[in-house]
């Protein structure tokens, strides 16, 4: 039996048309063969795949403005060193680090109801069940026939159904980076990486690129070739979720944070795909000791080549901030660049970390607002969330988080990692604190 998951679709050819675009390649020698493969209800997996291998030597198209390296070498010629942060206050690290755990899954619960929501349904469900604008964890509403209207009557994780963080693999990848610490120390390798998945993660657990990098490492590819492979979600958000433990793990030290970001990312993702998880661990990594969030995005800006299109659509947020626009017209102008209908475009990395760093700037430290922003706006919703409120849980602490969020929790996560599946996120807290104070020793 071959699962369509492990397959090339039609929807791959899709998708890697446009990824193949955007990183620049020079499509015009294989236009005609795409259109002939997407001509085909089931495209021919051997012809489809030879495609896929053929564009990773395409060249640069002539003009394009670009600079985007995957190596680490190559990423740190073109950043330098991140700017120096203070010490962090071990007194206080306790209560940042299990905020930081409580505010990354109060985001992931808030947005786990609505992932794949269009704005017409979320702004749609929520008026017409009086949510709209979002300011508490989703309720499923009285009526059944407005659910039904909207088509989001079967769905789970309605507020009055959880009594703790459920599992969602956004929350899986935080407990893995834990995990992988734990087994391989602070030396591990994109090759531990990719052990420690085959090991403890059933192929069908993962989607887009790490199934693809699956895929690619039981075919005897080694990271970085595993993350380029016939691999046409390079790019996506997957990386992107990956990168909070590094944070958690390197508190003000958000270079070390980038570096063990990059070890895990590179085995799945190329370019924005792990610029993406370099920002949030080295964004989070700085939010420790930092009051400000904007200066917690520039401080993981600074890990990011800045001639890379992730640097100028973030920096564009920023300007949009400096501008005077409301947060509402800086969602509505993500939503013009990016359509999210588009697969390709609502799970990529760069139109989802533009939606993170608006909640971050126009949510104004306030946890509510921030996660809130981050979740209506839609795009990957969960994981959205879960990244903004990783951030503000580490820079304001579990103790000011409001109890109305972090209560429905009941400090309790499920997971599908083995030895975690249901855990108490305080220990979780405790067991990154030894590892974090490790860390902080040594520096």
């Amino acid at each position: 039996m071959t699962h369509a998951w492990l397959s090339i679709s039609r929807d791959d050819l899709l998708v890697e048309r446009l990824q193949a675009e955007q990183e620049g390649r020079d499509l015009d020698s294989v236009q005609g063969e795409f259109d002939a493969l997407l001509a085909e209800a089931d495209p021919e997996p051997l012809r489809s795949a030879a495609l896929l291998d053929r564009i990773q030597d395409l060249p640069t198209r002539p003009g394009y403005v670009y600079d985007e390296p995957s190596d680490l070498a190559g990423i740190r010629s073109r950043t330098g060193v991140p700017p120096s942060l203070p010490p962090v206050d071990l007194g206080t690290l306790e209560d940042r680090i299990h905020g930081a755990w409580l505010g990354r899954s109060c985001g992931c619960l808030l947005g786990k109801v609505t992932e794949g929501w269009r704005r017409p349904t979320m702004e749609g469900f929520l008026k017409e069940t009086d949510q709209w604008p979002l300011h508490a964890y989703i309720s499923k509403g009285s009526s059944a026939k407005i659910r039904e209207g909207f088509g989001v009557q079967h769905r789970r994780f309605w507020i009055e159904e959880v009594e703790c963080m459920p599992e969602d693999d956004d929350m899986n990848y935080t407990v893995v980076g834990l995990e992988i610490l734990k087994r391989y120390g602070r030396d591990f390798t994109p090759e531990h990486v990719a052990e420690f998945w085959m090991e403890n993660i059933p192929v069908l657990h993962v989607c887009t690129a790490e199934r693809v990098a699956y895929k690619n490492f039981v075919n005897g590819f080694h990271p970085p070739e595993s993350a380029s492979s016939r691999n046409p979600y390079r790019e996506w958000i997957g990386a992107q979720i990956r990168a909070d433990f590094w944070g958690y793990a390197n508190p003000a030290n958000p270079a070390a944070a980038a570096e063990l970001a990059w070890r895990d990312a590179c085995v799945s993702h190329v370019k924005n795909g792990i610029y993406g998880e370099m920002w949030a661990a080295a964004m989070i990594a700085a939010a420790f000791v930092m009051e400000c969030p904007r200066q917690a995005i520039e401080v993981g800006l600074a890990v990011v080549p800045p001639a890379s299109r992730f640097s100028e659509s973030v920096l564009r947020v920023l300007a949009w901030r400096n501008q005077g626009l409301s947060a509402s017209q800086a969602s509505e102008r993500i939503h013009e660049e990016w359509d999210e209908t588009r697969s390709h475009d609502w799970c990529h990395t760069i139109s989802n970390a533009m939606i993170v760093t608006m909640a971050l700037l126009w949510g104004d430290r306030d946890f509510e607002r921030t996660i809130c922003l981050a979740v209506q706006a839609c795009f990957d919703t969960d994981c959205n969330g879960a990244t903004s409120g990783s951030v503000l849980g580490a820079m304001l602490g579990a103790s000011k988080l409001p109890e109305k969020w972090t209560g429905p929790l009941n400090d309790t996560l499920e997971t599908g990692v083995q030895g975690y599946h249901r855990v108490r996120i305080g220990d979780l807290a405790a067991r990154s604190l030894e590892v974090a104070r490790t860390r902080s020793a040594s520096s």
